[in-house]
């Protein structure tokens, strides 16, 4: 058991957390300081990010947008009695960007937009909200890096761990040595998902601007088992499971064990061991990255991810969750639920319970538009972590151990492998530039 006055500590520390977190909305509250902000993208995501939004008295809501017409309609109802003056709803996101009066975007939208969007959205002089993964694949999430960089907007990813006191807190006390010197970090996403079937090309339903869904991506004909939520199996729009639930935990365990760079080495197996489906990702993966600051012992580090995708069993009390493995101790995390730090025989240090914080994400996103400062999951922590996950998927695809440069952000020697770092893409209005 934790003792009493580290109980008494904790449950302060979440106290003053909250109360800053409504000390700022207040104060932002006067007209002159209130953001005026879009949403695109109005599936299940967008409509967390929205229910959140239309609560807060600091921001105008003034449009969403979606080209799924009965969803954006149906998302519009639900918060009508919330927003005041009427709410705009688009199909085409370039009304949002070319409205002056549009400081920010929050991008809800499936994978292969993110980047898009984002890019078009900077260029409009926005701040961007991007959901994670922050890109569809490594080259699109260094053109959001330096056009951030270059409009000088906060692009903040929507891994909202990195605004959440209780991990927070856990990263400070690997900081601080509390486990000695970190040097394994693990990551797991184990959970039961669903099969999503066989199908054969059809025609979109009328609600939907296919077209427009399809953005630059490359033609793909329709399938019932595209939409909604399940393109995230299929390589032209997603990342796969690691780049949806994935991502959050990969992102954590970077953070904790302190890489603040790409690794240099990708190694692993990605297979589908359960679903016989039109998935096109594993369901099964063990990948590890290794990260390198010299040759000898104590600066290398390791990252390892497991997914099973087809497995509701808790591992280290959790179904998904992180562990850091340190020279005098382990810290095990779970992101729904809290901490515990144990030292050396095992001996429980510190425990806490916590959640993710949505609403402390949102807040930061808005303190720094208005401040000008790094949000906590700045662009750059989100192209680091995303990347992560994008070679995972290229190891798996070629079955190749990557050596990866991370300055120049290439695969050395396996042409096939640094093919895969960017996609094609067609001829459209939203296609990247560079």
């Amino acid at each position: 058991m934790t003792n009493p006055s580290r109980r008494i500590f904790l449950g302060q520390t979440v106290v003053a957390a909250t109360g800053a977190v409504l000390h700022a909305a207040r104060a932002a509250e006067s007209p002159a300081n209130r953001v005026t902000i879009a949403l695109i993208g109005c599936g299940g995501m967008g409509n967390n990010h929205l229910r959140s939004l239309a609560q807060r008295s600091d921001i105008r809501l003034k449009y969403l947008c979606d080209c799924d017409a009965e969803r954006l309609a149906a998302s519009a109802k639900s918060i009508e009695s919330q927003v005041s003056p009427a709410l705009r709803t688009v199909s085409d996101m370039r009304q949002i960007l070319d409205d002056p009066e549009i400081d920010a975007v929050w991008i809800a939208t499936p994978d292969h937009w993110h980047a898009p969007a984002t890019l078009l959205a900077l260029a409009a002089g926005k701040h961007v909200y991007v959901e994670k993964p922050c890109s569809h694949n490594v080259r699109e999430g260094r053109l959001m890096l330096d056009a951030a960089r270059s409009a000088q907007r906060v692009v903040q990813v929507g891994t909202q761990s990195r605004s959440s006191a209780h991990i927070m807190e856990a990263v400070q006390m690997l900081r601080s040595g509390m486990i000695g010197d970190v040097l394994v970090a693990k990551a797991w996403n184990s959970q039961l998902r669903g099969n999503i079937g066989k199908s054969e090309p059809s025609e979109p339903p009328e609600r939907l601007d296919y077209e427009m869904w399809l953005g630059p991506a490359t033609y793909r004909p329709y399938r019932k088992n595209m939409l909604p939520g399940v393109w995230r199996f299929w390589r032209d729009f997603g990342a796969g499971d690691i780049g949806n639930d994935g991502v959050h935990e990969i992102d954590i365990a970077r953070w904790g064990l302190d890489a603040t760079t790409h690794p240099t080495t990708v190694s692993g197996l990605g297979s589908k061991l359960f679903f016989d489906d039109d998935q096109q990702f594993p369901d099964t993966y063990y990948t590890v990255a290794e990260y390198q600051t010299g040759g000898q012992p104590g600066q290398i580090r390791q990252l390892i991810y497991e997914q099973r995708d087809w497995s509701p069993y808790h591992q280290e009390g959790g179904e998904n969750g992180n562990a850091f493995y340190g020279t005098q101790g382990s810290l095990i995390l779970q992101k729904a639920s809290g901490f515990k730090v144990y030292g050396p025989r095992n001996k429980l240090l510190a425990e806490r319970t916590g959640s993710p914080d949505l609403v402390a994400h949102h807040q930061n996103f808005l303190d720094c538009v208005r401040s000008g400062k790094r949000p906590n999951a700045d662009i750059e922590e989100g192209h680091l972590s995303a990347t992560l996950c994008h070679l995972a998927n290229i190891a798996a695809r070629t079955r190749h151990t990557l050596h990866f440069d991370p300055t120049h952000e290439t695969i050395t020697g396996d042409p096939e492998s640094q093919a895969l770092l960017q996609r094609q893409y067609r001829d459209h209005w939203a296609t990247p530039k560079a």
